[in-house]
């Protein structure tokens, strides 16, 4: 019980900036292709993956974004369109 209580307490201090996942729905107000980014209506930058299919996104475009945090940088780990 011991062990298990020294391990917990030591992977606190050893993993304190884990990535969170979250989801969030918005409409694409900016594409910049050249940072592999996305901007949503809330005024918030996502990272894509590097070899991403623009041609499925447009500006105007109601999104449902699920993202992983790592301290203030969004990455998406999956986007799909929003029914209207």
């Amino acid at each position: 019980m011991r062990k298990l209580v020294f391990a917990g307490i030591l992977a606190t201090f050893l993993f304190p900036a884990l990535a969170f996942a979250d989801d969030v729905k918005g409409t694409i107000t900016a594409i910049n292709q050249d940072n592999n980014t996305i901007e949503l209506d809330n005024g918030k930058t996502y990272s894509l993956p590097g070899e991403f299919d623009y041609s499925v996104l447009s500006e105007g475009m109601k999104v449902i974004v699920f993202y992983d945090t790592e301290g203030n940088d969004r990455y998406i780990t999956d986007i799909e369109p929003q029914e209207s």
